[in-house]
């Protein structure tokens, strides 16, 4: 709350890259007619947040900013292992955690927004929403993680989430999504 601009900026880049990161299975997994049709909706979605964040951030006057990048998320997907069919499901799972983490996020702001007599109550309804959305995407993504290996995501989601803790527990708290 100490710097809204701040986190309106890079949760747009957030929502961006969100997007990307769906196509980019999409492009990896041509032949999985279930991935391909669940992250084309995904992409949809997340595009659909960049705009919504976009125009959150026009009522505010405030202009989009640079994307610093995003060292949670990078430090995440360093522990993608590389041979499949273990790369999609790392993929998958990081992608879920990450979805979980920002819907967490999301939420705590909407409250925070609603408590504030100073905000407009359009953005705690935004961001109530957009919390809500990437419950639903990081329950798609483990769907598909479930499907895809069936006996080794519940144990690769725990040790993920293990992870997770100890990059959390790295970085200091700044006014970001992630």
């Amino acid at each position: 709350m100490s710097d809204l601009d701040a986190v309106h900026a890079d949760h747009l880049h957030c929502e961006r890259k969100a997007a990307q990161s769906a196509l980019s299975l999409i492009r990896s997994y041509p032949e999985r007619t279930d991935l391909v049709e669940a992250m084309a909706r995904l992409a949809h979605d997340e595009t659909r947040h960049v705009i919504q964040v976009t125009q959150l951030m026009q009522r505010r006057a405030q202009p989009a900013a640079y994307d610093f990048g995003d060292e949670y998320a990078s430090a995440l997907r360093e522990h993608i292992r590389k041979p499949e069919p273990q790369r999609l499901l790392d993929r998958l799972l990081v992608f879920a955690v990450i979805e979980g983490r920002s819907a967490e996020r999301l939420d705590m702001l909407a409250g925070a927004l609603q408590s504030s007599t100073t905000s407009d109550p359009r953005d705690a309804q935004l961001y109530a929403s957009l919390a809500t959305a990437e419950v639903r995407h990081r329950d798609i993504f483990l769907s598909l993680a479930r499907d895809t290996s069936p006996d080794a995501w519940r144990q690769r989601a725990a040790e993920l989430a293990s992870i997770e803790a100890e990059i959390l527990a790295t970085k200091p708290v700044i006014p970001r999504i992630h």
